[in-house]
């Protein structure tokens, strides 16, 4: 899967949860807005490639859901710690993306946490996936 797709699923998936939210549906919209996380994380390590040319040590560890391995694996931990002292609420935010897991497409969860977690994914000015987007 090259960067490009990985950018439009990310933020079709944050569309998707955005929609299942408004319809009802938290535990579905609070699987897709971490998986929203999840792709656009690993557009930022498909960046670093060059076609064909995907460094061997970084592809084993980019196979994984865990959204803080995958930030440190895209290069972002540095980036994080300065720019959330600069944007007031990305902390926090990234704090609420943290708690999910692809194991949460076995769980069910209730419209606060789906909200919350959306808000976090998906708010303009402080969202991860907005502080994401700058660097994939």
């Amino acid at each position: 899967m090259n960067r490009a797709r990985l950018q439009q699923l990310s933020l079709l998936r944050l569309e998707e949860a955005r929609l299942l939210l408004d319809r009802g549906s938290p535990s579905g919209a609070y699987y897709l807005a971490g998986y929203c996380v999840e792709c656009a994380l690993k557009a930022v390590i498909s960046r670093e490639t060059q076609q064909y040319d995907f460094p061997e040590n970084r592809i084993n560890e980019s196979f994984t859901h865990d959204l803080k391995k995958l930030r440190k694996i895209a290069c972002l931990d540095e980036r994080f710690e300065d720019d959330s002292k600069r944007i007031p609420g990305l902390g926090a935010n990234w704090t609420v993306v943290c708690d999910w897991s692809e194991q949460s497409r076995y769980s069910e969860y209730n419209m606060d946490l789906a909200t919350e977690l959306v808000a976090a994914v998906g708010n303009a000015s402080e969202g991860v996936l907005t502080w994401i987007m700058r660097y994939w």
